[in-house]
């Protein structure tokens, strides 16, 4: 491996030198072991530590599937499906890996005793299988997390609705929180050259599911002049959100928990903040009982910040806790675009303030691959930048997991893999000089 990673470093990006490279036989990976799926039973989600579940093991390289190519992974970042691969939530992941295992032969290779995860990842490709042209070993990539066989026409005019779509690291193996990763070819997307390994690892998952949710006629269609309400804008997902919302000509109402999250909001350039935390809203009475008045508070206080206005679109993946309170605030006509349940997936929501208002629950996952291309040219030309707070080794990944469950976090958490400190990988400092400032603003609040 330090061979490998050593040519990485050199800068060298010859297509021979990395044909002649030797693949180890072994790499490391995080992993979580099928044997441990029980570990945590009977405790509760929030009292789960991923420290004690994900395990730094050697594991076997595998095959190479037509179709596919193996990355050396320089730096890769935390996602909420790695907490809930980590914690056993909802479901144990091999379950995934086992129905996927008997799809095909080469299938077979993702059922495994242990699961390999992460769905971001930056880094070199190695080697690319059969029938695959449009990249080349030495080639500078990122990778978005959508995996599909596209055998069935249902996948053909928006791939996110192929009947055999899944998340890689997370229904699939091989993921990137290691040294190497396999990935389809139509995963990968060029690193953006003013970025270092591990911001431009963390854009991919979270930066895709904000631009499909928000901007994409598949998600909520945002348009110029729209009030965006943005549960946890601070965050992995929340802070893609606010960015698109100001480039895109929209007003963001930032809701976050922290005065140092609305910092970091502020950063950004959004003036409309909330902080729930320090006004005190409380949408349940009990475990069973949603408090109305609260969520009229909440209306209340958007329209003291719009000038009297409520919001067009709600960017809502908090789930259970918020999505009553989502619902009612959204003006007339107005859409909930919901992703993701981090706080519980049965949401209660009163429905006569949806269906005799006219309001519309759309639902969004992820991203295919032309909304993924869309929101990588987007950091690749400056309009988005990463939010990266914090980074770990690969070591330390439980404690980076843990982090995002708790969320101690404030933006994206990345994981370095192959590169040995972060900082490097910038090849266009030029372009890295023109966005420093705005770049350095997301980073380490």
């Amino acid at each position: 491996m330090q061979a490998i990673r050593d040519a990485i470093l050199s800068g060298d990006r010859s297509e021979q030198t990395y044909a002649n490279l030797e693949i180890p036989k072994t790499y490391r990976g995080a992993t979580v072991h099928k044997d441990e799926v029980d570990m945590f039973e009977g405790i509760e989600s929030r009292d789960k530590d991923p420290r004690k579940s994900l395990h730094i093991d050697d594991v076997p390289v595998p095959e190479l599937a037509p179709g596919e190519a193996l990355v050396a992974v320089m730096a890769s970042a935390i996602n909420y499906n790695t907490v809930w691969t980590s914690i056993f939530e909802p479901v144990a992941t091999f379950g995934f890996l086992e129905r996927y295992g008997r799809t095909s032969e080469f299938a077979k290779r993702h059922d495994l005793p242990y699961h390999v995860v992460g769905s971001d990842l930056a880094g070199v490709i190695l080697r690319v299988g059969p029938g695959v042209t449009k990249w080349k070993p030495g080639t500078e990539v990122v990778a978005h997390c959508l995996s599909v066989e596209l055998e069935d026409a249902d996948g053909h005019d928006d791939t996110m609705m192929d009947p055999q779509q899944r998340i890689w690291g997370f229904e699939t193996n091989f993921g990137g929180l290691a040294e190497l990763a396999i990935v389809k070819a139509n995963q990968l997307m060029p690193k953006p050259g003013h970025l270092t390994w591990e911001e431009a690892a963390s854009p991919g998952l979270v930066n895709s599911t904000a631009y499909r949710q928000l901007i994409s006629k598949h998600g909520a269609a945002m348009k110029l002049g729209d009030r965006v309400l943005i549960w946890g804008a601070s965050g992995g997902l929340g802070s893609y959100a606010t960015q698109m919302a100001l480039a895109g000509g929209a007003t963001p109402v930032c809701v976050v928990s922290s005065p140092e999250k609305a910092d970091i909001c502020r950063a950004m350039g959004a003036e409309l903040i909330i902080d729930r935390n320090a006004e005190g809203y409380r949408f349940w009475k009990d475990e069973q009982t949603q408090d109305p008045k609260e969520w009229q508070r909440l209306g209340k206080r958007i329209r003291e910040l719009t000038g009297g206005y409520d919001v067009d679109i709600v960017f809502e993946h908090p789930g259970r806790e918020t999505f009553g309170a989502s619902v009612y605030v959204a003006r007339k006509g107005g859409t909930i675009v919901t992703c993701a349940s981090t706080s519980g997936y049965m949401h209660e929501y009163d429905n006569r303030y949806l269906w005799m208002n006219l309001k519309r629950i759309v639902s969004s996952h992820f991203a295919n691959y032309r909304e993924a291309w869309e929101a990588n040219e987007l950091i690749n030309r400056g309009l988005i930048h990463p939010t990266l707070s914090k980074t770990y080794s690969l070591e330390e990944v439980g404690q980076a997991a843990l982090d995002v469950h708790q969320n101690a976090h404030q933006g994206k958490v990345g994981v370095l893999t192959l590169s040995p400190e972060p900082g490097l990988g910038v090849t266009n400092p030029d372009k890295r000089a023109e966005f420093e400032t705005q770049i350095n603003r997301f980073r380490n609040q």
